[in-house]
């Protein structure tokens, strides 16, 4: 098979990477390996990847979908077809990744199980993620972000302690167990170098919503179950009101809340004993605040984390948008321009982490494939295979592929 979007230099140029699956977690996570250089193929039942149906504020397609799916080349393959199963299992056995999201008992229905598609492919790699889970009471439940974030007592930790339980919005879990999904298909890749063989893998949204929490989720011989658990500092540091906007400050070691004092003409706080602790100013959160606060209210957010530099750590608080000019962003490179049959040229994330060989090739003058149409390079990709026009066209009569 002819390989597409692979830059040289980059750690994972030459694998190719079926991605099978849908919605956020495993797209993204396909979308991480294709960032490392890997071909990603993705492919799609004849109504689509559901996340293209999200609401959005673009017309011509979700910004979900372009922002999960950047540089893939995309197939529409009914898998019910016996014609269809039949350019799948083609892939297969060129392929170095397969990544679906089914739940536990349709990749056996499907004829996509470890097992099947491993006799056609030793050295594949196999990597299904799920809500909660292969076995267990709950391993053919369907599992959602926020679903896990409320079982797994994240939504308890995100709220106030005399409010009600709270969402983390922006698809938290979804987003670590896909980076999850990435890291394990590298290690298995790395471990095949050593082998020749490929393994399964298995990821869930549960665990992916649990190694979040590892910090929390230590129980000591001894203690109660029932404790408090919280990571949160408390006191000064968090986000607070200025004369405009808002600013996040950080100032839990002794240098950085003296320079803070130092700062908002406070000085007699910085080397008070009642507050030369976190733990202290935590617990005397009801005296500083205010007069922190009151401080603050003399500037501007911006103003603000100019004056601070880097002897506080501080940000303004910015809608996303703000990230599109920035200079840090900007600086790193870590967007450019992509292009959509349906949506046209926009920019997105281009990278986020940084190999020697990719920086020190020139930047790139023409933009990216984005995320593919539904079905949009399925000729090429038959062609590719060596199917021929005729057996193309046959496909696509009998809507084994789209």
């Amino acid at each position: 098979m002819t390989s597409h979007v692979s830059p040289d230099g980059l750690p994972l140029a030459g694998i190719k990477v079926l991605d099978l699956s849908a919605y956020i977690a495993g797209p993204y996570g396909c979308a991480l390996l294709g960032d490392m250089g890997a071909e990603i193929i993705k492919i799609e039942p004849p109504e689509g990847d559901n996340l293209r149906k999200y609401p959005s504020t673009l017309a011509a397609e979700s910004r979900a979908f372009l922002g999960i799916n950047r540089n893939k080349r995309g197939l529409c393959l009914n898998l019910k077809s016996e014609s269809g199963y039949e350019v799948l299992t083609r892939l297969v056995r060129e392929a170095d990744v397969l990544v679906h999201n089914f739940r536990p008992g349709v990749p056996e229905r499907l004829r996509i199980d470890y097992a099947t598609l491993a006799a056609l492919n030793p050295r594949l790699v196999y990597c299904a993620m799920t809500g909660y889970g292969a076995k267990g009471p709950m391993a053919r439940h369907a599992g959602y972000d926020q679903v896990l974030q409320s079982m797994t007592g994240m939504c308890a930790s995100q709220g106030k302690a005399d409010g009600p339980p709270e969402i983390l919005y922006g698809s938290v879990v979804d987003y670590y167990g896909a980076a999850l999904i990435s890291n394990g298909v590298a290690a298995a890749l790395y471990q095949r170098e050593r082998t020749g063989r490929g393994q399964a893998i298995e990821v869930s949204l549960l665990g992916a919503a649990l190694a979040m929490q590892s910090a929390r989720l230590v129980y000591a011989e001894g203690e109660p179950l029932h404790i408090e658990r919280d990571m949160r500092s408390g006191g000064i540091t968090g986000i607070h009101p200025t004369g405009e906007g808002y600013l996040y400050i950080s100032a839990n070691t002794p240098h950085f809340w003296q320079a803070l004092c130092t700062h908002l003409g406070l000085p007699d706080l910085a080397g008070h004993p009642d507050y030369d602790t976190v733990k202290k100013r935590a617990a005397q959160a009801a005296v500083l605040i205010p007069l922190v606060r009151r401080a603050l209210a003399a500037d501007t957010a911006r103003n603000w984390a100019e004056r601070f530099g880097q002897s506080v750590p501080c940000a303004v608080v910015n809608r996303v948008e703000d990230m599109f000019d920035h200079p840090q962003v900007r600086a790193m490179g870590f967007l450019r321009e992509y292009e959509n049959t349906q949506a046209g040229k926009y920019l997105g994330l281009a990278r986020w982490a940084h190999f020697g060989a990719q920086d020190e090739a020139a930047p790139p003058s023409a933009p990216a494939p984005g995320a593919p149409g539904l079905g949009q390079h399925s000729r090429a990709i038959l062609a590719d295979l060596g199917y021929a026009d005729a057996d193309i066209e046959r496909l696509l009569r009998e809507a084994a592929v789209l």
